[in-house]
């Protein structure tokens, strides 16, 4: 076969192509091979455009001989990779009660493609509803000798964060606010936090105006802020750079990764494969549904969707083609990106087999988990879905897996708030949760208190409910069961008693989750005091609820320090960051003592709000002993201190019942404490000692 196309741009040669790989790829010869996966279309179209045009250059129907197996493969010659966007028509039937939606004329995005055209500049409404198209990437980059960092998985701080809303306030003063290129003028700021890692919700390509809801506080329509909703699984969101518009989103975003590893920053990717911004019977055809819907999303006998995602639709993840979709796709962000690590949205789906049933063995999770590749990648799942089927705990780990602990979320925010009954439950989230990942090393839990989803650090101790009414739901979305205290004020207030206790569960939060064995994870802006004004699912909001306001820095700048110091504590004492289970059988039970308002006399009953515990760090790196007291009761608890067992003497590190700045030091500076043999820990305080 040889087609000869004469178009404006010169002749075109059209042979036949190979079917592997997937998607469109330069060839030896200069050429360009083009293909597509579709079981059940009948008919595929080429669509190539001059890049940024209107009106397609030429379509090209691809002949029955171009079709091996269930793949359509075109090469053309003649073609400029850098100057062309292209798309597909596939022709079907549309029986959606038999799971088909083919449309002939619907332009289509290639799944594999590795950059997308059609959002290049973040809500741009001129581009609304305008068909995404891919186009192939032949940039160079420099990486200078850049590899994934492989930092021990134990020894991470994660920071999750936006990319838009980083840098997005007028506040930021970087010269391109909301973008990738933003980010890398505020990457000393990390640095000086002291995180390790972070975590970027995500930045696969969406359609921001996905969204479906007007704030009717204002009648701004809401987007498809956070990106929970990706259809370009293999391309970086474009709105988000600057240099987007020339296309150079994919080197912007490597120029990021590549300054966060000079600073010794890791970085993970949120990756949203249970679903896609394609929702359910009314939703778009974007993509996948055109393709074949059939393959790619989990349908019912009568073809609707399977809604386990919340979102309108769940993705086929153990079909065969769509698994090996899913680990191809983490394969290209970790070789042509450097990626560190993912976190896989409500990766609970993963265990379901293409009828919904929850599978003991699942297919894509062992992929990913034993992939070659992926071997040294940090993997970590939400280890749940929207239908009900929790997994913390219990998801297939294949020796490799990590999780969201959100059982360590509930407890800890139970205990600060003090509910009764918790003291016990603290004692295993204290430990990395050995009732659930006993046998597994530590870092098997993350921890966190706070992240995207739910209150602030602030909000959690500000408000008693959410306060959703700008998301255009009436108050109906986002959790109701938010273990959240007001101190007694609702919001925003005055009363100095109220500030006041609302800093010292702030502080005091920040130290339990430094102090916890396992990987502790905290959301941009707690460590500064960033509200949400009690909006508990900002989903959709591009404004102030999610920006990052810089002046916060230079407000709670006490705020700033403590967490700054809390970090740096944790980094220096290797006892907090321990593989194995500690207080279990063996070399490393007599590393942990516990203790309450009496020595070695631990009070875990149901109505218990004290815990006191103390490290021995000997063997580890500094030859120091840490004593923790945390108090949550309402009031002041007089502690009794173990003795240093080498013989030294007790020195204050952290009490955050105490003002700042006196509240904590630089580690290492530590203070002889008057007294030896007790410590009165003021209520809802955290008390750090250093024994040396």
């Amino acid at each position: 076969m040889g087609i000869f196309i004469e178009t404006e741009i010169g002749r075109l040669t059209a042979t036949l192509g190979s079917a592997q790989p997937f998607g469109a790829t330069v060839t030896a010869t200069g050429g360009i091979n083009f293909a597509l996966y579709s079981a059940h279309g009948e008919r595929c179209v080429l669509v190539l455009f001059r890049r940024g045009a209107a009106e397609p250059l030429v379509e090209i129907t691809m002949p029955p001989e171009s079709r091996m197996g269930h793949v359509f493969a075109l090469h053309i010659e003649g073609l400029d990779p850098n100057q062309i966007e292209y798309a597909y028509r596939v022709t079907g039937p549309y029986q959606p009660v038999a799971g088909h939606r083919f449309e002939a004329d619907r332009l289509l995005l290639d799944p594999f493609a590795r950059r997308v055209t059609g959002r290049d500049v973040w809500g741009d409404e001129s581009l609304r509803g305008r068909e995404l198209r891919g186009q192939i990437v032949t940039d160079t980059f420099d990486w200078e000798g850049d590899r994934p960092l492989n930092l021990p998985f134990q020894d991470l701080v994660t920071y999750e964060m936006h990319v838009r809303s980083f840098t997005q306030h007028h506040s930021s003063g970087v010269q391109y606010p909301g973008t990738y290129a933003g980010m890398i003028e505020k990457v000393d700021y990390l640095r000086d936090l002291g995180v390790n890692c972070v975590e970027l919700m995500p930045i696969q390509e969406f359609d921001e105006f996905e969204g479906l809801f007007v704030n009717p506080l204002t009648g701004e329509e809401l987007k498809q802020y956070w990106g929970y909703g990706s259809i370009g699984f293999f391309a970086p969101k474009a709105g988000f750079a600057a240099s987007a518009p020339e296309y150079g989103q994919v080197n912007e975003l490597k120029s990021l990764i590549k300054a966060l590893h000079q600073a010794g920053i890791e970085v993970f990717i949120d990756v949203v494969f249970n679903h896609t911004g394609e929702g359910g019977d009314g939703g778009h055809t974007l993509s996948f549904k055109g393709i074949d819907n059939r393959v790619y999303y989990m349908l019912s006998h009568d073809g609707y969707y399977h809604n386990y995602s919340g979102t309108g639709n769940t993705f086929n993840c153990n079909h065969p083609v769509v698994r090996e979709f899913i680990v191809d796709c983490l394969r290209y962000w970790v070789m042509e990106y450097h990626i560190d690590g993912f976190r896989f949205d409500l990766a609970s789906i993963f265990t379901r087999d293409e009828d919904g049933t929850v599978l003991a063995d699942p297919p894509l999770v062992a992929a990913i988990a034993k992939d070659p590749i992926l071997a040294h990648t940090k993997i970590v799942a939400e280890a749940w879905d929207a239908a009900g089927l929790y997994q913390v705990g219990s998801f297939p780990n294949y020796g490799r897996w990590s999780e969201w602990n959100g059982r360590y979320r509930d407890t800890v925010r139970r205990f600060l708030i003090g509910c009764e009954g918790e003291a016990g439950n603290m004692v295993q989230r204290l430990l990395g949760s050995p009732d659930m990942y006993g046998g597994r090393p530590t870092f098997a839990s993350v921890n966190f208190i706070n992240c995207h989803d739910g209150f602030t650090l602030a909000d959690l101790f500000s408000y008693n409910h959410k306060h959703n009414e700008a998301n255009g739901e009436e108050n109906r979305d986002g959790s109701n069961d938010n273990n959240s205290w007001n101190v007694g004020v609702e919001g925003p207030t005055d009363e100095y008693e109220v500030n006041r206790l609302r800093y010292r569960l702030m502080r005091s939060a920040f130290a339990i989750l430094m102090v916890s064995q396992g990987v502790p994870l905290f959301h941009m802006g707690d460590e500064v005091g960033f509200s949400k004004q009690g909006n508990n699912n900002t989903y959709g909001q591009d404004n102030e609820l999610n920006w990052f306001d810089w002046n916060l820095v230079k407000q709670n700048t006490y705020l700033l320090r403590f967490c700054q110091q809390m970090i740096a504590f944790r980094h220096r004492h290797k006892i907090l960051r321990h593989i194995a289970h500690l207080g279990q059988d063996g070399d490393d039970a007599s590393k942990i003592s516990w203790h309450g308002v009496k020595a070695f006399t631990p009070d875990w009953s149901y109505y218990s709000h004290t815990l006191a515990f103390m490290l021995d760090g000997r063997e580890m790196e500094t030859g120091e002993y840490i004593y923790v007291a945390i108090n949550m009761h309402y009031k002041a608890h007089v502690f009794e201190l173990p003795p240093v067992p080498s013989g030294g003497k007790w020195r204050l590190f952290c009490d955050t019942g105490r003002r700042s700045p006196h509240d904590i030091v630089v580690p290492g500076q530590e203070h002889v404490c008057g007294g030896q043999k007790e410590y009165v820990v003021e209520s809802r305080s955290v008390v750090i000692l250093v024994g040396r």
